[in-house]
């Protein structure tokens, strides 16, 4: 089949570019194999959804945006993903594709602990970040926009917790879309070395309802031995940006990863999630929720891939879909050969609120090895009649017996938000695409 998107830039483009940010040679080189095999490659092709025809070309690769010496000079729009109660320490502020604002506290700085933006990271730390780049948990060659992403990287940040570090404060991103046409090809990596622990959450924000744009992240997550991570997002792109979100896992020996992902983009978007268990004793628990409004189309894959023994996989994915919006939702547990006392299990549901909307939910087990267990669940259906007689019933009124449903639905990943003001923002995201 012949690719239906044409390339964007060249490779002078793409080596100017790179030699302006004064990037390491290793990051120019991977640039322009990107190049090359996007030329050629095929987009991918997630199950029930063909996204050759979707917008990914007509962005502006290169925003800058304007600094600022403090948070509290930020937009009330962005200010609401900060903690107010506290001095927001441990923060990277990505305004278009530079850094506006950025802090790490100096307790954490002493201990090792790395939290910068991208750019910085490959001028600063080039031989850790080469070490990660698009190497264990996402490669260039997968298809043609992983490949697009390796040339056209614009943005991003990179987390290191050294070996014996516990993390106690999240450690906070915010990538404010403030161009309208801006293109977000970031990148984002985050490692916690042996023994180590944190906690990180990122959320994307853009206003360009009628502007076409394009995003286009990987993220790759790296827990090492006896480490534990977890990521918490809450994605909220205008309707003008097309989304292409990869998230990647690896976790090794007796490690855990949680995922806890509010994906409430108003474009049509691609997301996939994915973790591998190498190690044996490896956990991982990924939890996404989702709200689809409009005619806009959202295919959500989560797959956690069991490598080790006794590893433990977890898949939860609920949706809610209302007016003409469809959203696909694929569950896939895989058991290789030779992962022994290995679990995975998976639940998909679909809340469907609307007769024009449609949901569907698969889940998938792929099991090649005897000793393990495995289950899955899924459904798509509407607000339960019984629950909402139920409430009404306790003089509650049909609106806010709808309401305490729908948000108990996706209570599972709104409460595992580590940050409160970020919480509070994914509930008003929430409420605002519902209602």
């Amino acid at each position: 089949m012949s690719v239906e998107t044409k390339l964007p830039y060249d490779q002078d483009y793409v080596s100017s570019f790179s030699d302006k940010r004064n990037e390491p040679n290793w990051m120019k080189e991977i640039r322009l194999k990107g190049l090359e095999l996007a030329d050629r490659l095929e987009m991918p092709r997630p199950d029930k959804t063909n996204i050759t025809r979707w917008n990914f070309e007509d962005f502006k690769h290169s925003v800058d945006g304007d600094k600022i010496t403090s948070a509290n000079e930020l937009p009330d729009a962005i200010q609401a993903f900060l903690d107010t109660d506290k001095e927001n320490k441990n923060i990277v502020v990505q305004r278009n594709n530079s850094v506006a604002y950025a802090s790490l506290s100096s307790e954490l700085k002493d201990k090792g602990v790395i939290l910068t933006d991208i750019a910085t990271a490959l001028k600063e730390h080039s031989d850790l970040v080469e070490k990660y780049y698009m190497k264990d948990a996402v490669q260039i060659d997968e298809h043609r926009l992983t490949a697009l992403h390796a040339a056209l990287m614009n943005g991003g940040v990179f987390v290191y917790v050294p070996k014996n570090v516990q993390v106690e404060e999240p450690l906070q991103a915010v990538f404010w879309q403030e161009d309208k046409e801006a293109a977000t090809f970031n990148h984002v990596i985050v490692v916690a070395d042996e023994n180590s622990s944190l906690t990180y959450v990122e959320n994307y924000i853009s206003h360009n309802d009628n502007e076409k744009a394009v995003a286009n992240i990987v993220a790759e997550v790296i827990a090492h031995d006896n480490a534990s991570i977890t990521f918490g997002s809450v994605d909220n792109f205008a309707a003008g940006t097309t989304v292409y979100v990869n998230r990647r896992g690896v976790a090794y020996r007796d490690a855990k990863i949680e995922w806890n992902l509010g994906q409430m983009n108003d474009g049509n978007t691609a997301s996939e999630n994915v973790t591998h268990l190498i190690g044996d004793n490896s956990f991982s628990y990924a939890k996404t929720v989702s709200v689809g409004r409009g005619s806009q189309i959202q295919n959500f894959t989560a797959r956690i891939v069991n490598h080790g023994k006794n590893s433990n996989g977890l898949i939860l994915q609920h949706g809610v879909m209302k007016e003409k919006s469809t959203g696909i939702f694929n569950g896939i547990g895989k058991i290789e050969h030779g992962a022994t006392k290995a679990n995975a299990e998976q639940e998909s549901r679909v809340l469907m609120l609307s007769e024009g909307s449609r949901g569907d939910a698969n889940p998938i087990l792929l099991i090649d090895e005897d000793d393990v267990t495995a289950g899955h669940a899924a459904s798509v259906g509407r607000v339960d009649p019984l629950q909402l007689y139920y409430l009404m019933s306790r003089g509650i009124s049909q609106e806010e017996a709808e309401r305490l449903i729908i948000f108990g639905f996706l209570a599972p990943v709104v409460n595992e938000i580590p940050i409160e003001a970020v919480k509070n923002q994914l509930t008003e995201v929430i409420e605002r695409k519902v209602y």
